[in-house]
C-alpha cells in the first residue's frame, strides 16, 4: 500500500506547485483555459487512481494484501471460506476504485449548479490540489477498512450500472471524434487539394469497414459453433444488421440535407466500436464452448499450490483499458462544434470565448486564463459524474467483469455482464441514429 501511494505522490508534488490551476502545465504548454487545465487536472487523479488499482492485481501485490489481517480474514467472511488467491486482487480493486467514486461523487454533488466562475464553489473546482489529494488518498485508506461480507457483491452491481453508462459516454466521444475528424477534412478539401482529402476519406472509411467485417468473421469462427451459442450467434447479427441500418441513414438525402458534415466516416467509427462491445460481451459468456477467451481464475485451482499467481488480464481488457485513456484524455480537453453531442454532454462554448483572440498569451507570456467569468464551458457536475462511470468501468474491466460467488471461494463470469455490454450498444447504436434524424423530427430547432 506504501508502494502505491508513494506513486500517487508525484500528484501532491504538482499540486504543491499550483495556484488556481495546475501552473507546472501552463508553463510548458501554450496558453490554456483554466477550464481545459481543471478538467486534465481531474483526469490525471484518474488515471493515477487506475494505475494504483492495476499495481493491486499485479503479481507478487496478492500476496502482500493477503497479509493485511482486517482483509483477507477468514473468520470475518461469510461461511468461513475465503480463497485469497482468487479474490484478494479483486477486492483491492473495488476498493480503490470504491474511493475513487466516492471523490468524483462527492465533487459532483458540491458543484451542482454552479454557473460561472465567479460562484464561490468554482475555487474548489478549479483549485485547492493538494487538499483534494489528500482527501483521496484518505477516502482510499478508509476503503480498505471496509468489512467483506456483502461488500463487494453490492458494489459489482454498481459497477455494471456504471460500466452500461461510460460506455455510452464512450460512444457520445466517439460520434463527436468522428464529426470533427469529418468536418475537419471535408473544411480542408473545401480549401484546396480536393481530391487529395476526399480519397483519404474514403480509404479510412474503406478501411474501418474493412475492420468491422473481419471483427464480425472472427466473432462468427471463434464465439459460435454448428448448433451451439444461439445467444451468440443472435447478438453479432443483430448487431450486424444495426450497423447496416445506421450506415443506410446517413447517407439519406434527406440526412445530407440536414447535415452535410454527416456520412460513413462516422458510420464506420460506430460500427467498429459496436464490435468491439459485442466481443467485449463474449468475453463474458460463462460457457466455455462458446467463449474460448473465458479465463482460468473461475475456480479455485487459479491459484496454484506452487504459487503461481491469479491472471486477471485478457485481450478485451487490455483493449478497454486503451480506449479508456483516450476517451478520458478527450473529455478533458474537447471543444466540440456539434451541438446535438453538447447538448447531450452538457457542454457548450463559453460566451467569453467567441469574440476570438487568446488572452492568455499577453506579452507572449504563457498562462492560464479564465474562460468561465460569464458562463462556465462545462457542466461541473456532468463532468464528475462521467469520472465517476469512468471509475466503475475501470473497476469493472480490470476484473474482467467476474463476480465472486457467495462464498467468496470462486469467480464466475455472470451473463449480466454479457446483457449490460450488448444492451449498451444497443443504446448506444440508438443514440447515433438519434444525431442522424434529430434535425428532421425537431424541424423548431436550430442544429446549425
Amino acid at each position: 500500500m506504501g508502494a502505491c501511494l508513494g506513486i500517487c505522490s508525484l500528484l501532491s508534488c504538482v499540486s504543491c506547485l499550483c495556484g488556481s490551476a495546475p501552473c507546472l502545465l501552463c508553463g510548458c504548454c501554450p496558453s490554456t483555459k483554466s477550464s481545459t487545465i481543471t478538467r486534465l487536472a481531474f483526469s490525471i487523479f484518474l488515471l493515477m487512481g487506475t494505475i494504483v488499482a492495476i499495481i493491486m492485481i499485479a503479481p507478487g501485490v496478492e500476496v502482500g494484501l493477503q497479509k493485511i489481517p482486517w482483509f483477507c480474514d477468514t473468520s470475518t467472511t461469510i461461511h468461513g471460506s475465503v480463497n485469497c488467491g482468487v479474490v484478494v486482487g479483486h477486492k483491492a480493486v473495488y476498493r480503490m476504485c470504491f474511493a475513487m467514486a466516492a471523490f468524483f461523487f462527492l465533487f459532483a454533488l458540491i458543484m451542482i449548479c454552479v454557473r460561472s466562475s465567479r460562484d464561490p464553489r468554482a475555487a474548489i473546482q478549479n483549485g485547492f490540489w493538494f487538499f483534494k489529494f489528500l482527501i483521496l488518498v484518505g477516502i482510499t485508506v478508509g476503503a480498505f477498512f471496509i468489512p467483506n461480507g456483502p461488500f463487494t457483491t453490492v458494489w459489482y452491481y454498481f459497477g455494471l450500472v456504471g460500466g452500461f453508462l461510460f460506455f455510452l459516454v464512450q460512444l457520445v466521444l466517439l460520434i463527436d471524434f468522428a464529426h470533427s475528424w469529418s468536418q475537419a477534412w471535408l473544411d480542408r478539401a473545401d480549401e484546396g487539394n480536393t481530391k487529395c482529402w476526399y480519397a483519404a476519406l474514403l480509404i479510412f472509411t474503406v478501411l474501418l469497414y474493412a475492420a468491422t467485417i473481419a471483427a464480425i468473421v472472427v466473432l462468427y469462427i471463434y464465439y459460435t459453433k454448428p448448433g451451439e451459442c444461439t445467444a451468440n450467434k443472435v447478438f453479432i447479427s443483430l448487431n450486424l444488421i444495426f450497423c447496416v441500418i445506421v450506415s443506410i441513414v446517413s447517407i439519406l438525402p434527406k440526412v445530407q440535407e440536414a447535415q452535410p458534415h454527416s456520412g460513413l466516416l462516422q458510420a464506420s467509427v460506430i460500427s467498429l466500436y459496436t464490435m468491439y462491445i459485442t466481443w467485449a460481451a463474449m468475453a463474458n459468456v460463462p460457457d466455455k464452448n462458446c467463449n474460448p477467451t473465458l479465463l482460468a481464475i473461475a475456480s479455485n485451482t487459479s491459484t496454484t499450490t506452487g504459487g503461481q499467481p491469479v491472471q486477471w488480464w485478457d485481450a478485451p481488457g487490455i483493449t478497454g483499458l486503451v480506449i479508456f485513456i483516450l476517451c478520458t484524455l478527450f473529455i478533458s480537453v474537447r471543444s466540440s462544434s456539434n451541438a446535438q453531442v453538447n447538448k447531450i454532454m452538457q457542454t457548450e462554448e463559453s460566451p467569453a470565448m467567441l469574440g476570438g483572440g487568446d488572452p492568455g498569451s499577453e506579452d507572449g507570456v504563457h498562462r492560464a486564463y479564465d474562460n468561465e467569468e460569464d458562463a462556465v464551458s462545462y457542466n461541473y457536475t456532468f463532468f464528475h459524474l462521467c469520472l465517476l462511470f469512468a471509475s466503475l468501468y475501470v473497476m469493472m474491466t480490470l476484473t474482467n467483469w467476474y463476480m465472486p460467488d457467495s462464498t467468496y471461494t470462486t469467480m464466475t463470469s455472470a451473463w449480466s455482464a454479457v446483457w449490460v455490454k450488448i444492451s449498451s450498444s444497443w443504446v448506444g447504436l440508438l443514440l447515433y441514429l438519434w444525431t442522424l434524424v434529430a434535425p428532421l423530427v425537431l424541424k423548431d430547432r436550430d442544429f446549425s
